[in-house]
């Protein structure tokens, strides 16, 4: 068994093999960051996880396990907890496996780096960190700007509990609180920069009510097609306006956004009858997070729900009881529709106005949040092309 000493430069290798492979990626410029990263032990705010076994399966994982710290350092996403219950571990220990929804989890380390070098902090900046999950990224907040520059709030106690113990454990003493995130955390403000590591379907006002003027907000969006990294920088008068980040991040929502495609009404579309007719866009331009076109495609599918059928199948489902199923078998795509629309019109309509606009990827649209609401527009905010992202919360 190695000595403690042995066991820490163990941990620090992995930590460095972890910092060449954000810097191969092109992240990483802020050498604090850097820093941050190669000094911040992930592996104390991991000592448990979930690793998949399946689409909807998941093998408990300890640091009793022989691969706990390679799993730790990789560049992924580390599910936590399923299910909002801590006990599921347990039983998934015992059993082998389980089947659940992730509901808490420490981000790929690429997405949190993405997000720390957006917020652009200086020293003496004041941030509130919405989602404390394990702690680890409130770790990193405070490596670079002092435990006493960080408010960090989570919905679920128990999270906000284990990662208070783990970040004292390191020397680090924020103020972690357990309240809803979607209100900010007044008694700390106002603060320079708000991150978000859930996603939210409009942003909060509270947010940027709490924020300074000139101070940013950089969240991610919960659409389920298209999800996106967004920045904004705060107006005097509460409102703000930002761009849309070029590296796609997806979080779990909000636990008052969370939106789930019922697994019994899934498998009943997946056989049921309807319209038929070939198609030339396939369901992976449509629906994989790879294409550059799903981000535009979300724009014009707000409401709507996707889901996988075996490897060839797609399912699009929309909150109006319209539904789309994309089977692609010997090359050939076909769809079948139901529902008061056509789902697959639109798919179509919007690729041709996508590839008419001259194909613009996720960079080129920007964000306007304020009272009235909220929306996206292509390339100014005085754009013709914009889209309502719904009411400000």
């Amino acid at each position: 068994m190695a000595t403690k000493g042995e066991a820490e430069g163990i941990a620090r290798r992995h930590r460095g093999r972890l910092v060449r492979v954000l810097e191969r990626d092109g992240l990483l410029a802020d050498r604090r960051w850097r820093t941050a990263f190669a000094d911040v032990p992930r592996h104390m705010f991991l000592p448990r996880f979930f690793r998949p076994v399946s689409p909807t399966e998941w093998a408990a994982i300890d640091s009793s396990d022989d691969d706990w710290l390679t799993q730790v350092y990789a560049n992924r996403v580390l599910v936590t907890q399923l299910d909002g219950d801590p006990a599921r571990w347990e039983l998934a220990r015992a059993g082998g496996r389980i089947s659940g929804v992730p509901t808490s989890s420490s981000s790929m380390p690429a997405i949190m780096a993405v997000m720390l070098e957006a917020l652009d902090v200086v020293d003496g900046n004041q941030v509130l960190e919405i989602g404390t999950g394990t702690g680890y990224n409130a770790a990193l907040l405070c490596h670079r700007l002092g435990a006493d520059h960080l408010t960090t709030v989570d919905i679920d106690a128990e999270l906000v509990d284990a990662a208070r113990q783990r970040l004292a454990a390191i020397g680090y003493r924020p103020t972690c609180a357990a309240t809803d995130g979607a209100a900010g955390y007044p008694p700390r403000a106002s603060y320079d920069r708000v991150v978000c590591t859930c996603a939210v379907s409009t942003v909060p006002l509270p947010w940027l009510a709490q924020t300074r003027p000139g101070g940013i907000v950089v969240t991610t969006l919960n659409r389920p097609l298209g999800a996106g990294l967004v920045r904004i920088t705060v107006d005097a008068d509460g409102t703000g306006q930002g761009r849309v980040l070029a590296d796609d991040g997806r979080f779990m929502p909000l636990r008052a956004h969370r939106r789930h495609l019922d697994e019994q009404l899934v498998a009943r579309l997946g056989d049921a009858q309807g319209a038929t007719r070939d198609t030339e866009v396939a369901a992976s331009v449509v629906a994989s997070p790879n294409s550059p076109f799903e981000f535009f495609a979300g724009l014009h599918l707000p409401g709507t729900l996707p889901a996988s059928i075996g490897s060839d199948t797609v399912l699009l489902v929309h909150q109006d009881g319209s539904w789309a199923r994309h089977r692609t078998e010997d090359g050939r795509h076909q769809v079948t529709e139901g529902g008061p629309r056509r789902l697959w019109d639109t798919v179509e309509k919007a690729y041709v106005q996508w590839s008419e606009l001259g194909r613009p990827r996720r960079s080129r649209f920007g964000i306007t949040v304020g009272p009235s609401g909220q929306e996206l527009w292509l390339d100014t905010p005085d754009s013709p092309y914009r889209w309502s992202l719904g009411q400000t919360s």
